[in-house]
């Protein structure tokens, strides 16, 4: 029979959920209320047990088991060296316990305090120091403080030495909060973070993205992906299942006495995205060329044909690289073969015809990603007026700022009158915003 848990268990078992959800475990209010009955039956006194139980109510997967074992391990770190249950009352005196060299009865006041404080509430790994500081605040630094710069201005050597001693526990005091503070960020902050890392990563121009932050912003662009797939897959089940016709509703009503047992629905033909995408991979574009190819590949499954093809000078068909090696391997393998080199448009135009003109019709977009630069070659603007009647719609996506367009060997501005959107895109944010508008004009009306 399970027993009644106590209200500093329950919290304690609260502040743990919202630490795993930190760590992207998903818990449910169902699953949480599972976990407080197991802990009212395994209480806190056998660890392994606890967290085999927890296991069983709250991870589904071998991956959120993983995280539910570094994050228990991380959260009950100060229980692990001996801490007691029993919260340390606040009125305990700071110097008293260094005296004693009572580490459990620190480590418990330091929890106390840091609850106090407001450190389970970090956000930023910023606030770190901060919340540091008001820890020992709580556990009665400033007293501690003034105590020994009283004993240092002593004349006697006994004080001196005492102050001497409180003061290497004070910076003993500094070290354990901070590193206790930091398992606060580890345990809550992560979520917050990320969001945060995210948020700028996908604000940011493409070449400038570092190269600790190129796995991160890959990861990021998948996920961006797989939202705009899941929202358009959505978006294309309402529209397969239609509105009700009420006319013919009605009408089919008449053979149940006015019943109406057998609906009707209007539906429409929905097509399916067509794309050819067409990308300069040119040093000054190779950035943002590397990361379109990666979101669009990532929205295969909601695509129908995506065509692929990357150029300098020459225009090379890159759909077997990428069906072949990991997205990721096979741009880096494009960008090594065929990349940063110079561009010729007007050749690239005349490859696209000569390899895949047969394929160019009213049911395809084409996006070109590139800064218009052709080093003072032939534009073939005809080929551009070509392209733009035979297919749905051109999209050109230029990294570089309008104001840059046409000036020097830039032909952007004649490009971009064939074009049904020409826009400046060099964030993962406005590539995404694009790409969703050319998801939608496949969508019924």
């Amino acid at each position: 029979m399970a027993t009644a848990q106590s209200e500093p268990a329950s919290r304690v078992l609260e502040d743990f959920i919202r630490a795993l959800r930190a760590s992207e475990v998903r818990v449910s209010p169902a699953e949480a209320i599972d976990a407080h009955r197991a802990l009212a039956e395994v209480g806190f006194s056998d660890r392994a047990l606890l967290k085999d139980a927890l296991a069983v109510t709250l991870a589904k997967d071998a991956e959120e088991v993983r995280r539910l074992d570094l994050c228990f391990d991380t959260f009950f770190a100060r229980r692990a060296l001996g801490g007691s249950e029993t919260a340390a009352p606040k009125g305990a005196d700071l110097e008293e316990m260094i005296a004693a060299d009572d580490r459990a009865a620190l480590a418990q006041a330091m929890e106390t305090a840091a609850g106090r404080a407001g450190a389970a509430g970090i956000q930023l790994s910023t606030q770190r120091g901060l919340l540091a500081r008001r820890t020992l605040d709580e556990m009665g630094l400033r007293g501690l403080e003034t105590r020994i710069a009283k004993l240092a201005e002593s004349d006697a050597a006994a004080d001196r030495a005492l102050a001497e001693r409180l003061s290497e526990a004070r910076t003993a005091l500094f070290a354990q909060a901070a590193e206790f503070v930091d398992r606060q960020a580890r345990l809550y902050a992560g979520e917050t973070g990320r969001w945060l890392r995210d948020r700028i990563l996908a604000t940011q121009a493409f070449t400038a993205v570092a190269d600790e932050d190129l796995r991160a912003m890959e990861a990021l662009t998948r996920r961006m992906a797989k939202r705009l797939a899941q929202r358009y897959a959505r978006r294309r089940h309402r529209a397969r299942v239609g509105k009700l016709d009420v006319r013919h509703t009605l009408r089919r009503s008449l053979a149940h006495d006015g019943v109406p047992f057998d609906l009707a629905w209007k539906r429409q033909k929905i097509e399916q995205p067509q794309i050819v995408v067409v990308c300069d991979v040119s040093r000054s574009v190779a950035a943002a060329a590397q990361f379109l190819l990666l979101f669009l590949y990532s929205l295969k499954e909601v695509v129908k044909r995506l065509d692929a093809f990357a150029f300098s000078d020459r225009l090379v068909g890159v759909n077997d690289l990428l069906d072949d090696e990991k997205v990721d391997d096979a741009i880096t393998l494009i960008l090594e073969r065929i990349g940063f080199r110079p561009t010729d448009y007007g050749r690239a135009l005349e490859d696209l015809f000569d390899q895949h003109g047969a394929r160019l019709d009213r049911r395809t977009t084409v996006i070109i990603l590139g800064d218009g630069r052709s080093n003072h070659a032939e534009p073939r603007l005809d080929l551009m007026r070509r392209l733009s009647e035979q297919t749905r719609s051109v999209i050109w996506l230029n990294p570089e700022p309008t104001t840059y367009w046409g000036q020097g060997d830039s032909k952007m501005d004649a490009y971009a009158r064939f074009c049904r959107v020409a826009k400046t895109c060099n964030t993962l944010e406005g590539l995404e915003r694009i790409v969703e508008d050319v998801l939608r004009t496949y969508l019924p009306r």
